[in-house]
Parts: structure tokens; C-alpha cells; sequence
């Protein structure tokens, strides 16, 4: 049963990260990778936490190239065919760590990852992306993913709520998006 929440909601906007004191001498002594291991495709990863976003216009071939120099992650959106990613793939040197395919919630997505990693069988990350993940169509979609996919890390999002994120997890995730609001194609909630 759903129930209205009318307690203050945040947004970005509305966040500081209070700054404390440090024992470093310069910003240039600041190290920003960081090291995980995945819940479920085991994998170890290491880079800086930030991912580029899955959208036409930032997760672009172009975009990895520049991104994955700093160990940053790009999320390649879903729009590139299988012909494009061929040619990308025999015309760069590829630093795979930091590439992640896209994919939404049908099976069509589904499916063209499967061929696609079948021609990239180097590719170690897919983030399954779907503006509002509240639905167990989701879920459900998450599970065949882990099924299909068990040695590759899966992202999934986008959700808010902790009883959503554990589900997802559960459900064979191992890094969630969080956030739902608004973005240049979406937007799911505006300000009053």
C-alpha cells in the first residue's frame, strides 16, 4: 500500500559537503582511486568513483576515451549499433575497466547485449537504466540479467529508497544508481 510522505525531501542543491581539516599539504597529495570488489561478478575494481552519465550526449565513444585516462567510468549509451561498437572496438585501444555498456529494461536490450558481448567479450559492466526503477518488471529484469551475465557487474537504477535498493541488490545488482529527478530528457518530479 502506498502512502504519502509529506516530511522535507533534498536535492542536490540543497546539500553541502562540509569541508574538515586535513592533514595534507596540497590538493596534488589527494589520491582519489579507490578500490571494490563486487558483491556478485567478483570482480576487483579500481579507479575514481565517478561515472559518466549513460545519456547520448556524455556517454559517448569520444567521452570514454578522454574519461578512462583518469580512471573514470563511462556509461556508453544504449544508441550505438553493433556495427559502430565493431569499429570502435578495432580502430582504439580500449581500456575495458572503464567502459559500461547500457541497456534498458526489455528484452531487445537484453538481447543485443548478448550479441554485443559476444563481439566484446571483454566488456566487464552493463548498467541496466530505466528513468524510475520501482517496478518489479525491473527486478525481474535485474534477475535475468545476473542469470545471462554472471561474471559481469551490473549497475541499476534509478531509485531513491533503501527497500528498493536492497531489492535490487538482492536481485543480483552490484552498484546501484541512486537519484530520480529532473535531466534533460526526464524529469520525474519538479520543484514548488
Amino acid at each position: 500500500m502506498s502512502k504519502i510522505e509529506d516530511d522535507i525531501k533534498l536535492d542536490f542543491s540543497d546539500v553541502l559537503i562540509k569541508p574538515q581539516h586535513s592533514s595534507l599539504n596540497s590538493r596534488k597529495d589527494v589520491v582519489l582511486d579507490t578500490i571494490y570488489q563486487m558483491r556478485y561478478s567478483k570482480q576487483i575494481w579500481t579507479g575514481i568513483p565517478i561515472i559518466i552519465s549513460n545519456m547520448d550526449t556524455t556517454g559517448t565513444f569520444k567521452m570514454f576515451l578522454e574519461a578512462s585516462k583518469h580512471n573514470i567510468i563511462t556509461c556508453i549509451h544504449k544508441h550505438y549499433s553493433l556495427d559502430e561498437w565493431e569499429n570502435f572496438k578495432n580502430s582504439n585501444e580500449i581500456n575495458w575497466e572503464y567502459l559500461c555498456i547500457s541497456a534498458g529494461s526489455s528484452m531487445t536490450d537484453l538481447n543485443k547485449n548478448i550479441e554485443l558481448l559476444s563481439k566484446c567479450p571483454q566488456i566487464k559492466m552493463i548498467c541496466i537504466d530505466i528513468a524510475n526503477g520501482y517496478s518489479q518488471h525491473f527486478i525481474d529484469i535485474i534477475k535475468q540479467y545476473r542469470l545471462t551475465f554472471p561474471q559481469i557487474t551490473i549497475m541499476a537504477g534509478n531509485v531513491v529508497t533503501p527497500e528498493i535498493t536492497e531489492q535490487l541488490i538482492l536481485a543480483g545488482a552490484d552498484i546501484i544508481k541512486i537519484g530520480i529527478g529532473s535531466g534533460s530528457v526526464c524529469t520525474t518530479r519538479k520543484k514548488t
